[in-house]
């Protein structure tokens, strides 16, 4: 076998189990990545702690787990990794050393052990383990005769910390530069600092989840955010957020700020009777525990927020931790605050994991306040096929009575639904289209993972289409 050889365990069937593996020798090797496979894509059992990496996967052989960013499609198998006895160093970015053991603390509370003294071990295994990198600088892997590799991290404007991988292999007087996209970020997220594309690509394996279409203009987002606010503070009636706790919360959070912001700019000097709806006493209600552990880690890193956001820092503004916001902790506060909103018709806005309406603490809100015409759910993620989340969407226009099942009970939807488009976390064909192709060179070789099979297909034909325009020569294959 001629080496490098690059093998895939996970993120081939659809979007989710991100693992791959670049096999340097018969028996050294790295491994990118180590997610859960979820939904459609898991296979029996892929949901538990398995490793699932096939019975010929030898954990002795791996030198380095370098992770892309700690989403748990992409490092949701580590506890299984280490349960397997690995025991090298997990190398990421400088932010995603401080969020890793947050979401992975989470995970194992939720799948393996409560127990405290198990989790105290654990993460101090963790700590042990994780190697953070900066950014844009060459770390040396192996330096051995006839075999060298060398990782460098470089951003990918998916989430604070996100980053593409390149990893160059020396062997002989051969070198090849692999790349690994991770997840990449589009250009409008209002945090971060945008993707950047690797200067150079001998194979190039490449996410894919919207590879078959282009985003909608995100220009009138933050309008459209603000006028179903302006519309639930007119009905006296609670906005209910379904996020996830991590990346989506924070840049909800950010707009919110500035809506706030502007509006008490705008109503500064107005007597109160010329406005009626007074935003300036509307709580923002964030009700995840592990949502407000990494909204901390987000505020704490803000040096590597972007440029605009750093700016409003430097203006005395706190993105992240303004006033109105109010963080809800213990489940009998949660119950408290449920309770208080719909009985009292107070406006609100409240963001609650999860993101699915699968569970988590937004599932309460729901019972209390769906069968409410004054009350909202607004929609600003991806509701996966047969989740409470998109029964409820599916419901946005319809007339007549609607059901839902929420914990074994049906639930009339009388609430208002709606969704914004425009928070989508993925650069769509465009963006990837650019980044794989924007560069000074092609990639010789695109493998394309992390995508369904159509958006693959879509990808591929984009890709080929690209290079036959400038004249290059580009593989494109889907595992």
């Amino acid at each position: 076998m001629d080496f490098p050889v690059l093998s895939h365990h996970g993120a081939t069937r659809g979007v989710t189990g991100s693992c791959h593996q670049l096999h340097l020798g018969p028996a050294i090797s790295l491994l990118v990545d180590c997610g859960l496979e979820q939904g459609d894509d898991a296979s029996p059992g892929a949901e538990s702690a398995s490793l699932g990496l096939g019975a010929s996967f030898e954990v002795s052989s791996v030198q380095a787990l370098i992770v892309t960013h700690v989403h748990l499609d992409h490092v949701g198998r580590i506890p299984a990794l280490l349960a397997a006895g690995y025991r090298g160093p997990i190398l990421c970015s400088e932010p995603s050393a401080k969020l890793l053991p947050l979401v992975l603390e989470d995970a194992y509370r939720l799948s393996i052990s409560r127990e405290p003294q198990h989790v105290q071990r654990y993460l101090a295994m963790l700590d042990e383990l994780i190697v953070p990198l900066p950014f844009e600088q060459w770390h040396v892997l192996i330096d051995r005769p006839g075999l060298g590799c060398r990782i460098r991290l470089q951003r990918a404007g998916h989430l604070l910390g996100s980053a593409c991988v390149e990893c160059d292999v020396a062997r002989g007087e051969v070198n090849t530069r692999y790349v690994f996209s991770g997840d990449l970020g589009p250009s409008t997220n209002p945090l971060l600092r945008p993707v950047q594309p690797a200067e150079r690509a001998d194979v190039l394996v490449l996410e894919s989840t919207y590879g078959d279409r282009l985003h909608p203009s995100t220009d009138d987002r933050r309008e459209k955010l603000e006028a179903v606010i302006d519309r639930a503070l007119a009905d006296n009636g609670t906005i209910l957020i379904p996020a996830f706790s991590l990346g989506r919360t924070q840049e909800l959070l950010y707009e919110l700020e500035d809506i706030l912001h502007r509006k008490a700019l705008l109503n500064a000097g107005q007597a109160s009777g010329d406005n009626p709806l007074d935003w300036s006493q509307l709580p923002i209600v964030l009700d995840s525990p592990l949502a407000q552990r990494i909204t901390g880690v987000y505020r704490d890193l803000h040096e590597y927020w972007n440029e605009e956001a750093r700016a409003r820092l430097a203006e005395g503004r706190d993105p992240l931790g303004f006033g109105q916001l109010i963080s809800v902790d213990t489940h009998d506060r949660h119950q408290h605050v449920v309770n208080y909103l719909k009985s009292t018709g107070r406006p609100a806005i409240v963001i609650a994991g999860n993101g699915m309406c699968s569970g988590g603490r937004i599932v309460n809100y729901l019972k209390a306040m769906l069968g409410d015409p004054r009350h909202e759910v607004l929609f600003v993620g991806y509701q996966a096929k047969g989740t409470p989340g998109a029964v409820v969407q599916a419901s946005e226009g319809a007339e007549g009575f609607v059901q839902i099942d929420l914990d074994g009970e049906a639930y009339e939807i009388r609430a208002k639904v709606m969704t914004l488009s425009g928070y989508s976390g993925h650069a769509d064909q465009h963006g990837l289209l650019e980044f794989a192709m924007g560069g000074a060179t092609s990639p010789a070789k695109v493998v394309l993972v992390h995508g369904e099979p159509a958006a693959k297909a879509a990808l591929s034909r984009a890709l080929l289409s690209r290079a036959q325009g400038a004249k290059q020569q580009v593989e494109v294959s889907i595992p």
